[in-house]
């Protein structure tokens, strides 16, 4: 018999729910808010937890990655009474095994139910889970919890996987332990930078080539591809393939077999592709600028990687691995940090991600010499200045710079002074091109106007100094 726990608001909707759930012959237990349904979590084991989007204490989408976080990993049927693509999108990203919308027939409420109990099943008769080697993969966030999750399943299989993150997250780390952690873990590991492969040669690059294929080939020459023979070819920032190389990549996927420069027959190579790119290469398919077929094959098993600014509970283990890592390779003692130091660090946004975080520790280190403890003032000045900014809470812009006076009125200006004004344009408009078409002939210009001599000198000198240009 299955644990399911029902959150939603609705009394109606929980009964609804929990009496599908006990013709089904498993245990029922109902919830109005989300802080109690997360109480209940964490303390009670459950198979499935069903979620409305919408309650009274939250939204039931943020604290899935809490609930998939628990001892019983329970399966998460998203429930709700608006029907959104974008929230439907949302929950399947965040792990959702279904998602229905109210209200839900009996039969669309048992089938999720089923096939949800019949996968965690299989799972646990499966073999046991592999002790997963990190590589330096640091952090126990939910969201490097996750990304591990998926590492190990790519590991697990030889399928086609593809790493997507900012520049800095350490998308060659992860390909690595993927490599390290799978069958081929003996083999090479062999990595192709898509940003450095020279255009006239990227084919001898990956292709090899053999003896007279071009000048100055003197001799054959193997490829990155025949190299990666039994192990992981690591395209890194793939989207920069170029375009007509894709297609001939393409089959290379496919059959695993291609022709070097100038060979007159194919030759094999049983590689496990494991690709990355810091691009959007859905993006890229729009715009012609990808190939869609390619992007399909890539993608079986996609691992993203989240930015650093998104993991501020992994800052410290980050900042204490890297800085014992470079104290040895420095030749320092190993040092402390003030309390000062770590508000910096978790304050900074860190746009460069675990890179920048590397230099930045490479520079406090070397400003600190001997000095057992890390202080703000041995990191780069531009993180420091930057977390000083962010500091002060921004100004309205309305406050100008400081010392001068807005321009801005008070209040909405009266009626009186918004006629005045739309008149005035008018009317200086309106001589302007009078005076243009008479050709600055102003006896002509009060006859064409209708206005009186003095009328038409009134406005004259009112809307154009004595010493000041003609308005024409």
């Amino acid at each position: 018999m299955a644990n399911v726990l029902i959150i939603d608001d609705d009394k109606l909707i929980c009964d609804w729910i929990a009496n599908v759930v006990t013709r089904l012959g498993h245990h029922p237990v109902s919830t109005h808010l989300l802080g109690e349904g997360l109480r209940k979590i964490q303390s009670e084991p459950f198979d499935i937890v069903f979620i409305d989007v919408r309650l009274p204490d939250g939204s039931g989408l943020e604290i899935m990655p809490k609930i998939k976080a628990a001892r019983s990993s329970p399966e998460i049927i998203v429930i709700t009474g608006l029907g959104d693509p974008d929230e439907a999108e949302l929950a399947i990203q965040a792990g959702a095994w279904d998602y229905l919308e109210k209200p839900a027939s009996f039969d669309a409420i048992k089938l999720p139910i089923l096939r949800a109990l019949e996968y965690r099943a299989e799972r646990k008769s499966g073999k046991p889970p592999v002790v997963l080697g990190r590589n330096g993969i640091i952090g126990s966030s939910e969201k490097i919890t996750a990304c591990l999750d998926l590492l190990s399943q790519a590991a697990g299989s030889d399928v086609n996987v593809l790493i997507t993150s900012e520049t800095g997250t350490g998308k060659e780390l992860y390909a690595k332990a993927v490599h390290n952690n799978s069958a081929r873990a003996k083999r090479n590991f062999v990595v192709v930078d898509c940003t450095a492969l020279p255009e006239t040669l990227v084919e001898s690059v990956l292709f090899g080539h053999v003896r007279g294929a071009f000048t100055g080939a003197d001799r054959s020459e193997e490829g990155l591809i025949k190299q990666a023979d039994g192990g992981t070819l690591f395209l890194d920032e793939i989207g920069e393939l170029p375009f007509l190389i894709q297609k001939r990549f393409l089959r290379v996927i496919q059959e695993h077999r291609f022709r070097p420069v100038g060979g007159r027959q194919e030759i094999g190579s049983d590689f496990r592709l494991v690709a990355a790119t810091n691009r959007n290469l859905e993006s890229m398919v729009r715009q012609g600028r990808f190939r869609e077929d390619l992007f399909f094959r890539l993608r079986t098993l996609v691992i993203e990687l989240p930015p650093l600014r998104e993991l501020l509970e992994d800052i410290k283990e980050l900042t204490v691995f890297y800085m014992n890592a470079l104290c040895a390779r420095f030749g320092m003692e190993s040092k402390g940090a003030s309390p000062e130091f770590w508000e910096v660090m978790t304050e900074y946004k860190w746009p460069g991600n675990v890179r920048e975080l590397i230099q930045a520790l490479e520079k406090a280190l070397l400003s600190a010499k001997d000095e057992p403890i890390l202080f703000p003032k041995h990191l780069p000045t531009y993180i420091r200045i930057q977390v000083a900014r962010n500091s002060f809470p921004k100004k309205p812009e309305s406050q100008g710079k400081p010392g001068m006076r807005s321009s801005l009125p008070k209040g909405p200006p009266k009626l009186k002074e918004i006629r005045k004004a739309a008149v005035s344009e008018a009317e200086q408009q309106y001589l302007k091109d009078l005076i243009s078409i008479v050709g600055g002939d102003n006896n002509k210009a009060c006859r064409m106007s209708g206005l009186s001599r003095s009328r038409f000198y009134t406005l004259l000198r009112k809307y154009r100094p004595a010493d000041g240009p003609r308005l024409a």
